[in-house]
C-alpha cells in the first residue's frame, strides 16, 4: 500500500517491475480477455500457448508450463493476477482494470504494448482492430496520454531516434524500459529499397491459428478422453 501526499491510501500500480516472463504472461491475459473473451479465462495450458505465439509477439518467446506457473505466482503474490478454481482445472484471469485504472481504449493500446515492444501512434491503431476500435490516430494520441499522466505512468513516449519518420511509446511495466530506446531504434531503422511489407494478413492468419489451438485446448480440458 501507498499513503499518496494528500493523506489517501491506495495500492501501488506496480508493487515492483516486472520481469520478461511477468510481462509476457500479464499481456497474453489482457489479450485474451479482449480477443477471445469465451475462452477466458484461462488454463494454464492455454496461457502457456497465448504466451509462445508466433504472431503479435516480439519478441517470441518460448516459455516452458514450469516458466509460466512461476511467474503466475509472482504475479498472485502482488495481486496482479487471480486464480479461480474450476472443476476440471484452475483458470487465471488478470486483476488490474480497478488498479491500473483500465478503460477499453487504454486496456488495448497497453496490452500491445506489452506484448509487442515499443510502437508509433500509427501501429497501434492498425494492430488494435481485435482489442478495440479506434476511430482515429488522435484518439491513440488521446488514449497514451492519458497512460502517460498521474504519478504513476503506464507508458512513455521515446525519442525520436536517426531514420525515425515517428517517435514510438513504451510501457513502464517492466524492468528493461530503460533499454527501450536504442531498442525502438533498431526496430525502426528504414528498410531497404524495395523490402516487402509487414506480412499482416499473414499475421492475422496465425493469430486465427493460435485461438483456435487455444479453444481445442479448452475444450480437451472439459471433455477429456476416457
Amino acid at each position: 500500500m501507498t499513503v499518496s501526499m494528500h493523506g489517501d491510501t491506495t495500492p501501488e500500480r506496480l508493487p515492483h517491475r516486472l520481469d520478461a516472463r511477468e510481462v509476457r504472461v500479464l499481456g497474453a491475459l489482457l489479450e485474451k480477455e479482449q480477443a477471445t473473451p469465451d475462452h477466458y479465462p484461462l488454463t494454464v495450458n492455454a496461457l502457456v500457448q497465448a504466451c509462445n505465439q508466433k504472431s503479435n509477439r516480439q519478441p517470441v518467446m518460448r516459455l516452458s508450463e514450469g516458466e509460466v506457473r512461476d511467474a503466475l505466482e509472482r504475479l498472485f503474490q502482488h495481486v496482479l493476477v487471480w486464480k479461480s478454481e474450476g472443476a476440471r482445472a484452475v483458470r487465471w484471469r488478470h486483476a488490474v482494470d480497478r488498479r491500473w485504472q483500465l478503460t477499453p481504449p487504454t486496456k488495448a493500446v497497453l496490452t500491445l504494448l506489452l506484448l509487442r515492444g515499443p510502437q508509433t501512434v500509427g501501429e497501434l491503431r492498425g494492430r488494435s482492430d481485435r482489442l478495440h476500435a479506434f476511430t482515429s490516430v488522435s484518439e491513440v494520441d488521446d488514449t497514451l496520454a492519458t497512460l502517460a499522466s498521474g504519478r504513476e505512468p503506464l507508458v512513455r513516449q521515446l525519442p525520436r531516434g536517426p531514420g525515425q519518420k515517428e517517435s514510438r511509446w513504451v510501457h513502464l511495466v517492466g524492468e528493461d524500459e530503460e533499454v527501450a530506446d536504442t531498442e525502438g531504434t533498431a526496430a525502426a531503422a528504414p528498410e531497404a529499397p524495395g523490402a516487402p511489407p509487414e506480412p499482416d494478413r499473414l499475421a492475422r492468419l496465425e493469430q486465427r491459428v493460435a485461438d483456435l489451438e487455444a479453444r481445442l485446448e479448452e475444450l480437451s480440458q472439459r471433455f477429456p478422453s476416457s
